[in-house]
């Protein structure tokens, strides 16, 4: 199970992704901020995200408000000092399917983790999608515009399809690097421009190089 994990308490965040990976064996991400657990639960697949209530830039409600505005469907449980019965309510009316209150024990939550597990939270992600006439095949990984299709490399796909994925937003390298190749990889930043310029001559070939922007001193976004 693929878990994302947002809780700003060091300790306790260091825990809870341990005791989780080792006990039940769970795939963990974990994540100190808001707006970074809005990013990764929009940008990939999770079987259950666990939203800490107080968090800088964004505390958990906010996160689940939003995510579920945009029509997030995927399973969210809510951590929180919290017990009042109208935080729990407030709680599950931002559109959490569960709550628990700290502290806890790591076996209750493995409980309420497998009981979400089994109900079905499965996201439809779309073959297809299109912006400004070309339309990305995500199974294919190919580009097509009319009759005209052009294969792309497997991190040529990624970057392109988490930008997709973000229209509107400008996501720094340092975001798409952990996001597209992951911070443990033995990559510089630098191999992000090296990848958004084969990508942009690539989109040459159907008159829209300028469909990615660059974001002087900061990364990359598409309108």
């Amino acid at each position: 199970m693929n878990v994302l994990l947002a809780e700003d308490d060091l300790q306790l965040g260091e825990l809870v992704s341990y005791m989780l990976k080792k006990k039940a064996g769970f795939n963990v991400e974990w994540v100190t901020e808001g707006r970074d657990a809005y990013l990764y639960a929009i940008d990939a697949h999770y079987d259950i995200l666990i939203l800490d209530w107080m968090m800088p830039n964004g505390d958990g409600v906010e996160i689940c408000q939003q995510l579920r505005k945009e029509g997030y469907n995927g399973a969210i449980l809510m951590l929180t000092a919290k017990d009042a019965v109208q935080d729990r309510v407030h709680g599950l009316d931002a559109g959490a399917d569960d709550y628990m209150v700290k502290p806890f024990e790591i076996d209750e939550l493995l409980a309420r983790l497998r009981a979400l597990s089994r109900r079905n939270y499965a996201p439809i992600v779309e073959e297809t999608v299109e912006i400004d006439q070309i339309t990305l095949n995500r199974s294919s990984q190919m580009m097509n515009n009319g009759d005209k299709s052009i294969q792309l490399s497997p991190r040529e796909f990624q970057l392109l399809d988490f930008l997709l994925k973000n229209k509107g937003q400008v996501l720094s390298r340092d975001i798409i690097l952990d996001r597209v190749w992951g911070y443990e990889s033995d990559v510089s930043i630098k191999t992000i421009d090296a990848t958004v310029k084969l990508l942009r001559k690539k989109l040459d070939h159907f008159g829209k190089q300028e469909l990615i922007q660059s974001i002087r001193g900061v990364g990359y976004k598409i309108d």
